[in-house]
């Protein structure tokens, strides 16, 4: 009986000795596997799982601004896009435009572009008109499709000179043009000012004639001519390089009353002789 008891007793203890080794093997296995760090390409794969399908790049603007006329380009970059394809869809009447690299679509003006380097698939659009302003989806035939919608606005630049078409300037004061583009893409390079459709010579032997042009998303170039004569009466152009030209003519007054301020009192006259006679008429009824 005595044996048996001892025999139990090492068995016991091997068998401890080999549970504890066994825990100190899986503590040790743990530790190691916790302070395991992955870099590079493999980390950028963990973090995805392995079976995602095509996804979007989200990085590129959403948004599209052309000028009419000049051709447009929306870019869609899609990841694993594996052996499905893409698709372009205006939303405005929900028409499918291209497919893959082929045009769905009798205007065309409407192209698909696929460059192999960037994963981009890009919606040519040409000769782009304010109509093709709206909402464009990228799609890819997974099942069920996913898309990535884009803005697409078509703008046409905008030369305004105000207080035109006419202005009437005192003799000997200063002659302040402002000429304001708005609706482009880049700024215009130059800004170029006539007077009498002669381009103005800012060294002049007349002198006192000078511009100031500030260029951005809204570009101002102002035109300066001190103590104004009479022959600088005429009209002035603001032709930017990439937009369309606007003109005013400006009269210098020598102590007369300008032709606009003789219509508005003409037009004051009116209105108060036709107030004056809607009360008499009111008055008649009662």
């Amino acid at each position: 009986m005595l044996y048996f008891w001892k025999v139990r007793i090492v068995i016991y203890i091997l068998l401890s000795r080999e549970i504890v080794g066994l825990h100190s093997y899986l503590e040790q296995k743990i530790n190691i596997t916790s302070t395991y760090e992955v870099h590079g390409e493999d980390a950028e794969k963990l973090k995805k799982p392995f079976d995602r399908g095509p996804y979007f790049d989200t990085s590129a603007t959403k948004n599209v601004t052309s000028l009419v006329g000049k051709t447009g380009h929306l870019n869609c970059r899609i990841k694993n896009l594996g052996n499905k394809t893409v698709s372009w869809i205006r939303h405005r009447d929900l028409h499918l435009l291209t497919v893959s690299e082929s045009t769905y679509t009798s205007d065309q003006r409407f192209s698909s572009i696929y460059n192999k380097k960037t994963g981009d698939w890009s919606l040519q659009i040409k000769f782009p008109q304010i109509r093709d302003t709206g909402v464009y989806e990228c799609q890819v035939s997974t099942t069920p499709p996913v898309g990535y919608t884009m803005i697409f606005s078509v703008v046409e630049p905008i030369t305004t000179i105000p207080g035109g078409p006419e202005l009437y300037i005192d003799l000997g004061s200063t002659v302040n043009l402002t000429c304001i583009v708005k609706h482009l893409p880049d700024p215009p390079i130059t800004v170029h000012w006539t007077h009498n459709n002669q381009e103005i010579n800012y060294d002049s032997p007349r002198g006192g004639v000078s511009v100031i042009t500030e260029k951005g998303d809204i570009t101002t170039s102002y035109l300066l001519i001190q103590r104004a004569q009479i022959s600088d009466s005429g009209t002035y152009s603001c032709s930017p390089s990439n937009a369309n030209s606007k003109s005013v003519a400006v009269h210098i007054l020598n102590g007369d009353h300008p032709a606009a301020v003789q219509k508005a009192s003409t037009l004051v006259a009116f209105t108060f002789r036709m107030f004056i006679l809607g009360v008499t008429f009111k008055h008649l009824l009662v």
